[in-house]
């Protein structure tokens, strides 16, 4: 799975995607109504000024002498056109008469209706609706930059009787004036406003599912190691209380482990009494052939004891961590071994210094070689760096195991098949044993049929340590 799609498959991910969908969509959604009321707004004030013109047109008629209004009239003002008397218009503008009611005076009493726009320019009153665009838009063109938002005039005629009984017809326009583009259609803002988006969705789905990685690396530490620190209990009250179930479950854990620990290291301990005076006991049966047989039987029993003791005291060691030259103990642990006759081989070193309980590693390292050695003959020890993790190999050059005892060999008691030197082997608890001082120093051992022979034994541990 590439990390992309890893991501999105993770919770982070989804919630980001949802953060972002639903920021975004509401985002939109207020951006458009603002949009449409700063529209409504801007149409309102174009009125508002339009009216405000045409009163005071009427209003300086009105107090015009007779014989200059229609000189007046036919000049016009700024967007007023006299208008002949068979000229009408459209619909009443309702809007209009409302705003020039709102002011009072002459201009209340005036009738507004639309009309089409050729009415305010007659220059371009015989040009096909098309062509009547193309000249408007060249107009407004001039009056602002491309990409400008203008409002195009809107054409109204507007039929006033002054106080003497004079009554007038002429047509209205609306100037052009700049429109408040909408900020949808701006790249700048669009862009600027995604960005902040993604990365406030981003943090904010960082920050809500913090806590539970944080459980899932708590949880996974646990199953390496019981005896880890407890999770701060911290953050919102939900995140609290995880964690403090948490951590009471951990203690709970700790309780139960300790306790079958205990039991069974006195168990163990309790036998050593009856196995010694059975020992004694024994020294005096006559029939040396019996005796010999007995004695056999307990000393297995005695190794089966000593193997349980072992295993509790490796459960529940709390042994400090220090900086481990790792290939020093390697090499140390197999010199001793071939000091003692056996045939052990260290193939070579990483150079690697690991923060690890060094008698705990020992420990494992030991059974691991011991292991080797009775069940295969020999030992080949190594150890290298690889992708991501410092590995170390212990390699014997007996007959393997089979497959399904690959996994099965670390169950407490557990033994090879009969060509695994049944005879000389122990109880089954050295790799047991082992593989529980590994996932305490969070390391993990995997058994494998070696190509060239033999069981290899791969303690890895993932770089960095925790």
């Amino acid at each position: 799975m590439s990390p992309l799609r890893e991501y999105f498959a993770s919770m982070t991910g989804r919630l980001f995607v949802l953060l972002a969908v639903g920021m975004g969509a509401a985002a939109v959604i207020a951006t458009a109504i603002s949009d449409a009321k700063a529209a409504r707004e801007f149409e309102r004030q174009l009125v508002e000024r339009t009216a405000d013109r045409l009163q005071a047109f009427v209003e300086f008629l009105d107090a015009s002498p007779q014989s200059v209004r229609e000189r007046l009239l036919g000049q016009g003002g700024p967007g007023i056109r006299k208008q002949p008397a068979e000229v009408s218009g459209d619909a009443i503008d309702t809007g209009f008469e409302q705003a020039l009611r709102d002011r009072g005076g002459l201009a209340a009493s005036a009738t507004v209706r639309r009309a089409d726009i050729a009415v305010c320019f007659p220059e371009i009153r015989d040009l096909p609706p098309p062509d009547i665009q193309r000249v408007l838009e060249r107009q407004h063109a001039q009056f602002g930059e491309s990409g400008t938002s203008w409002a195009l005039p809107v054409c109204r005629t507007i039929a006033v009787t002054l106080h003497d009984g004079t009554p007038l017809r002429f047509s209205l326009d609306t100037p052009f004036a700049e429109r408040q583009r909408s900020r949808l259609l701006d790249p700048a803002y669009i862009g600027l406003f995604s960005c902040a988006i993604a990365l406030l969705a981003f943090v904010s789905a960082r920050l809500a599912t913090r806590p539970l990685r944080q459980m899932a690396k708590a949880a996974t530490e646990l199953g390496q190691d019981l005896d880890r620190a407890p999770i701060e209990v911290r953050g919102p009250s939900e995140v609290r209380l995880a964690a403090a179930s948490f951590n009471a479950m951990q203690r709970r854990l700790q309780q139960h482990l300790r306790e079958r620990t205990q039991m069974l290291a006195a168990i163990t301990h309790d036998l050593q009494t009856p196995i010694t005076r059975l020992r004694l006991r024994l020294e005096r049966v006559e029939d040396d052939e019996l005796r010999a047989r007995l004695v056999a039987d307990l000393n297995a029993m005695r190794a089966l004891v000593d193997e349980g003791l072992e295993l509790a005291r490796s459960a529940e060691t709390a042994e400090s961590r220090v900086p481990l030259d790792l290939d020093s103990l390697l090499e140390s642990l197999v010199e001793d071994a071939a000091d003692a006759g056996a045939d052990a081989e260290f193939a070579g070193g990483c150079g690697a210094v690991l923060n690890l309980p060094p008698l705990a590693m020992r420990r494992m390292f030991g059974n691991l070689l011991d292991n080797a050695m009775e069940y295969g003959g020999s030992a080949v020890v190594s150890a290298a760096r690889e992708a991501g993790a410092i590995a170390v190999r212990v390699r014997d050059r007996g007959p393997g195991l089979s497959e399904d005892m690959l996994e099965r060999a670390f169950e407490p008691f557990a033994r090879g098949e009969s060509s695994r030197s049944r005879e000389t082997g122990g109880v089954g608890l050295g790799l047991t044993i082992a593989r529980m001082l590994a996932r305490k120093s969070g390391a993990e051992i995997v058994l494998r049929n070696h190509p060239d022979g033999g069981v290899e034994a791969a303690v890895r541990w993932p770089l960095p340590l925790p």
